[in-house]
């Protein structure tokens, strides 16, 4: 693989980093002026200051209402100040659950009890700091002691419930026992309730970042046999935030629901495991062999169960209010001081979080520090510029969700669009988001070097996706370096900003060659990550450079780069796409149709069996998409007549020109819907939206794609149309930006 990218790398190296470079959004005249900033942007740029500053931020753990998590978020906000911005802390009271008693144990002939701790290692300084460190728990887990079998249900999806029902297993009245994986870890639970489970355990199989992946921590980056993923399990595709006051700002006058009466808190006790403590219990189960699908790295034949055995867990938490401390920084444009480009990463961790989140964390200070030089030199945006440092991410992204319900009006009349980071690692470059910047985000990818290799970000990239690819996409991505950017589920601080406002956003990351099973353990620190994740912070280096240049680029933009007839042509793929699984719906469901009626038919020649055989299932209706498709046309032709006349711009005045960017940054949000999703009103995007039973992964088209996905063809008839008359809405905010030009 190496030797094959290194080939690549020769022969698609890029001409020249000299050469005359298209900024999307500026005037020929301005285009080098920006090209200066950003090259004596990226000269400031420096590695130590970001070694330095993890070092200081992962010392202690830092969760949100502990000791060090204040004294970070006071850490950044002078440091922001010393650079030269307006900073201040905002903070709220937010419902946060912590461990007050945790048990596990198997009874029968061999029984145990989980040891629910992880090991201190003479490698990790920070890992002994036991007085300090949250306990191995699932945040927003129900209390209870509950006693029962155990069931095996593998990732805890709702197709492996499926697989269980045709081997003939219930876990009504059980606990089960699932795999980390495969969906967002709060999903698990969610659907073992649905399936009448009276408890979950959750644990890392080394098949996937254990020993069966490489060395463990600490002779290499994986997960130990006693590491723990901590983690939420809040209900957060129904909405994130702090629980008690969904929609609206914890602020300290807000009504506040009681804790019986808020929906997202798990009905179930939920606690995550080791596979040290997984291995008895696994060991117990009875029953079907687990598909080889299921089965993981340890080494012990995998049953479904149940056991034979019970299992008892008993949880009870502290359901305490806790300060959480948001960090603000704002410098304001000297042209356009209410148009903010918005800034974000977390500061809290599970433990001391040092992949997660601080290696972002710091990169966006570095970005922060190199722009205030650049005021020193004269520079000043046009637009203001915002940094934010979050608390209470990991939780249920409590800080960022409260700042922007607390803020919604200001910051859907303000914000031009919100860039995000998260963990950071060697690899390659990723971009998800809003597909109006897609266009801008490739001409960013092409224009920071990558420091292992030395072409840039978006050679790498290409190179890697040619290394990838089997001979038949590999024929199509010759010579084809442009790149769709992905599309915005949910599990960092864009959401509130992109799925409850609409304002336009991305998520900003390398990564590929950092791997471990740090992930939410107490080895998640300072020595894990300078040995395994960024020796040297290089790749910090590289965010800092692709971050800060957009931030710059988005504030200094003579047009916004808002390119809507790329955005159309994208939804225009999710509609084809959910019109293709209506229809392959439909084949699967004629088809096991048949196939009930065949072996009724069989059956019932044999009346002695007195078999009655299951019913067919009710046949998929033809949906309407007329309304959409409509709509379409006429979004695909406003689309393309607007990039036509932006293109012209330079030719309008100053007025026009701001009345059109304003238009620009404010036409995402008119793909919202007041009354949201189905279940979920919290989640107004019509195009993009955590999924249901995905947790983290996006449904693209969530109202009309779930609802073709569950059967329920009122839903999804009722979302076509929905869509659809959003669609005439943000073609409307199209006509307006065209009109504004004349």
């Amino acid at each position: 693989m190496r030797i094959f990218i290194t080939t690549v790398f020769a022969f698609f190296l890029f001409i020249s980093t000299n050469a005359q470079q298209k900024l999307s959004g500026f005037f020929p005249a301005n285009t080098q002026r920006q090209v200066d900033y950003e090259k004596e942007f990226d000269a400031l740029i420096s590695t130590k200051n970001q070694d330095e500053w993890m070092k200081f931020l992962t010392s202690r753990p830092h969760h949100i209402g502990s000791t060090q998590g204040k004294a970070n978020a006071d850490f950044m906000a002078n440091l922001f100040r010393q650079w030269g911005y307006e900073t201040e802390l905002s903070s709220y009271d937010v419902l946060f659950p912590t461990p007050k008693s945790r048990l596990l144990e198997l009874f029968g002939d061999k029984p145990y009890k989980a040891k629910l701790e992880e090991t201190t290692l003479k490698e990790d300084a920070t890992s002994g700091q036991k007085s300090e460190q949250l306990p191995s728990y699932n945040a927003y887990s129900a209390d209870g002691d509950v006693t029962a079998e155990l069931v095996f249900v593998n990732r805890g999806v709702p197709a492996d419930y499926e697989e269980l029902d045709r081997m003939g297993i219930s876990v009504k009245g059980k606990i089960v026992i699932a795999k980390y994986g495969g969906s967002w870890r709060g999903i698990k639970p969610k659907v073992a309730s649905e399936h009448g489970a009276i408890g979950c355990l959750i644990y890392s199989d080394p098949m996937d970042d254990g020993y069966a992946e490489g060395d463990v921590y600490p002779k290499g980056p994986f997960r130990p046999k006693q590491g723990i993923q901590r983690g939420s399990v809040m209900d957060m595709p129904v909405y994130p935030g702090d629980p008690s006051t969904p929609g609206y700002g914890s602020t300290a006058d807000a009504k506040r629901l009681d804790r019986k009466d808020i929906t997202t808190i798990m009905k179930i006790p939920v606690l995550p495991i080791s596979y040290e403590d997984a291995l008895p219990l696994l060991t117990a189960l009875n029953g079907p062999v687990a598909p080889a699908s299921w089965r993981g790295g340890l080494p012990i034949t995998y049953h479904v169960g149940p056991s034979v055995a019970k299992v008892r867990l008993a949880l009870q938490f502290n359901w305490d209010y806790r300060p959480l401390y948001n960090v603000i920084a704002k410098m304001k444009g000297s042209e356009y001081p209410d148009q903010w480009v918005i800034r974000g990463n977390h500061h809290d961790g599970w433990v001391n979080g040092a992949a997660d989140p601080i290696s972002g964390m710091v990169a966006e200070m570095e970005e922060a520090r190199a722009i205030g030089e650049l005021t020193k030199k004269g520079y000043r945006p046009k637009r203001t510029i915002v940094f934010c440092a979050w608390d209470g991410e990991e939780p249920s992204l409590l800080g960022s969700t409260e700042w922007v319900e607390d803020h919604a009006e200001e910051l859907q009349k303000k914000t031009v669009a919100y860039l995000n980071s998260d963990g950071n690692s060697r690899g390659f470059v990723g971009f998800s988001g809003s597909h109006a910047l897609e266009q801008f985000f490739n001409e960013i990818a092409t224009s920071v070097v990558d420091p292992q290799t030395g072409v840039t970000v978006s050679e790498r990239r290409y190179a890697k996706s040619l290394a990838d690819a089997d001979r038949s996409s590999k024929a199509k991505l010759i010579g084809n370096k442009y790149f769709k950017i992905g599309a915005l589920g949910a599990g960092s601080d864009y959401s509130p900003f992109f799925q409850h406002l609409g304002i336009p956003s991305a998520n900003i990351g390398f990564g590929g060659e950092g791997d471990g099973g740090e992930y939410h353990s107490i080895y998640d620190s300072y020595d894990h990550f300078t040995r395994f994740k960024d020796p040297g912070f290089q790749y910090g280096t590289a965010l800092a450079k692709t971050t800060g240049r957009a931030m710059l680029r988005l504030a200094n933009a003579d047009v916004l780069p808002f390119d809507y007839s790329i955005l159309v042509k994208t939804i225009g793929e999710y509609v084809a796409d959910v019109k293709t699984s209506l229809e392959l719906k439909r084949t699967d469901d004629e088809m096991l149709n048949r196939l009930i009626k065949e072996k009724v038919y069989e059956l019932a020649k044999d009346p002695t069996l007195g078999f009655a055989g299951p019913s067919p299932k009710q046949l998929v209706p033809y949906l309407d998409f007329s309304s959409i498709d409509n709509a379409m046309t006429l979004v695909r032709t406003s689309s393309e007549e607007l990039k036509a006349a932006i293109e012209k711009a330079g030719s309008a005045d100053a007025q026009k020109r701001a009345r059109l960017n304003e238009i620009l940054y404010q036409s995402e949000q008119k793909l919202l819907n007041p009354n949201g999703l189905p279940r979920r009103p919290w989640y107004k995007h019509m195009i993009y939206a955590p999924g249901f039973y995905t947790g983290y992964g996006v449904k693209t088209l969530p109202g009309i794609r779930e609802g073709i996905e569950e059967s329920n063809w009122k839903e999804a008839q009722d979302y076509i149309n929905i869509v659809a008359n959003t669609l005439l809405q943000f073609n409307f905010s199209l006509q307006k930006g065209i009109e504004a030009l004349r």
